[in-house]
């Protein structure tokens, strides 16, 4: 099993390119299955993810063509709507699968997710969306078995008030009732940069979507949708994570191939922490002078504070002057990163869904294991400022969500290496 070995203490330095979002990428691949044409997708990441969901939908007769960057997916028949356990329990992001396999072919087998360990994430506001638009789910055996009687003509327009906000409940149901009859408004609808991104997509191949980033989506169906050609966002997670990265090493960065307007909560407060930044167009520079000053955070939905940016700021808190709270709202299991801190010295008090950071001068490298993607992220962080050697075990997570996350790190000055 791949690890990184880390020997801390360098300042990032350097200009690297922002790769394509991975949870912009996932649900627009999801949308080749509701068309009979070609979806031409390019800035799509490298990541194990994607290759997991393209191998999902390999298995459902959807013909894949990949190179450098550029995916083509030619969904000209599904040939098996089911979505099996061995590759829906390494990724959460298959349940996208569900709405527009039901809206394509009626029914639907899909495997209740897995991915990351950070918290029960249930997929009830999916079934409940479905279901009040004609579908019929029922969870035996660990699959959801959904079906749509083809006497009712399919699914129906409905209006569906969310109970949460979920992003990937929003993303299905969009799917879905792209084809479905009549008109579906969906309320208390994620916001999240990653949604707008598929509904531009959707809008490519001649779905009718209204509201798309607000609370409120209005989706008029049609009878069918065509191919198209669609570039994914650039990932605003990655960004933000090198951004802190550069912010804790004290260091000067320039990230091209970025979309600032997607993380104005994480600019503002490395702004906070005394970080100086600069956005030209689709370019961000970053530059820290001084020991950055803790800022206190608490998670929230878009356009809130990213759960997904919570590990890295953590990272950033232990060796920050003074004390930073950390508040957890979205999951209630995405502390394990403070106890493997904890071992590179950080100094770091849990209370529920509270993290207390007293900022130290400095840490020191230790053996550590990633619990999850973005924790993952964090380990590394607290590895470039520490002393001597960090090693950090278990990074098939970051290769879940980070494309060549060493190479860009070196290319930044840092010392950092992939060992077997």
């Amino acid at each position: 099993m791949d690890k990184l070995r880390i020997t801390g203490g360098r300042p990032l330095e350097g200009e690297i390119r922002v790769s394509g979002a991975k949870n912009a990428a996932l649900p627009i691949m999801c949308a080749a299955l509701l068309t009979s044409k070609p979806l031409v997708l390019t800035n799509v990441p490298a990541l194990r993810d994607v290759s997991t969901m393209t191998r999902l939908l390999s298995e459902m007769g959807v013909q894949a063509e990949r190179s450098a960057g550029r995916l083509v997916l030619h969904a000209a028949s599904v040939k098996e709507p089911t979505a099996s356990y061995d590759l829906v329990k390494t990724m959460r992001a298959s349940v996208l699968v569900l709405g527009p396999l039901l809206a394509r072919c009626g029914r639907a087998k899909v495997s209740l997710p897995g991915g990351c360990a950070i918290g029960a994430r249930p997929v009830d506001q999916h079934v409940k969306g479905l279901e009040a638009m004609g579908a019929t789910i029922a969870i035996e055996h660990g699959y959801m078995h959904a079906s749509v009687r083809s006497s009712d003509g399919g699914l129906r327009g409905a209006r569906i008030v969310m109970d949460l906000v979920t992003v990937t409940g929003t993303e299905n149901l969009m799917m879905a009732a792209a084809l479905a009859e009549g008109e579906t408004l969906i309320e208390n609808a994620a916001r999240e940069p990653e949604v707008l991104d598929l509904a531009r997509c959707l809008g490519a191949m001649g779905a009718k979507i209204e509201g798309a980033g607000s609370d409120v989506i209005r989706i008029t169906g049609t009878a069918a949708l065509g191919g198209a050609q669609h570039q994914v966002m650039p990932d605003r997670i990655e960004t933000g994570t090198y951004l802190a990265a550069a912010a804790a090493t004290g260091g000067r960065i320039r990230l091209t191939g970025a979309m600032a307007s997607s993380l104005d909560a994480t600019l503002d407060k490395l702004r906070e922490a005394g970080a100086r930044i600069a956005v030209e167009g689709t370019s961000i520079t970053l530059e820290m002078t001084e020991r950055p000053a803790a800022v206190s955070v608490r998670t929230a939905p878009f356009p809130g504070f990213a759960t997904d940016m919570q590990a890295q700021f953590m990272a950033l808190a232990t060796v920050a002057r003074g004390t930073a709270v950390i508040t957890e709202t979205i999951f209630e299991n995405r502390f394990m990163h403070a106890l493997e801190m904890q071992r590179l010295g950080a100094d770091i008090r849990l209370e529920g869904n509270t993290a207390v950071v007293n900022g130290v001068e400095r840490l020191q490298g230790a053996r550590v294991m990633a619990t999850d993607l973005r924790a993952s992220a964090g380990l590394v962080i607290a590895g470039l400022v520490a002393e001597g050697e960090t090693v950090v075990d278990r990074i098939y997570h970051l290769d879940r969500g980070y494309e060549t996350l060493e190479k860009k790190l070196s290319a930044l000055g840092a010392r950092v290496e992939r060992v077997s």
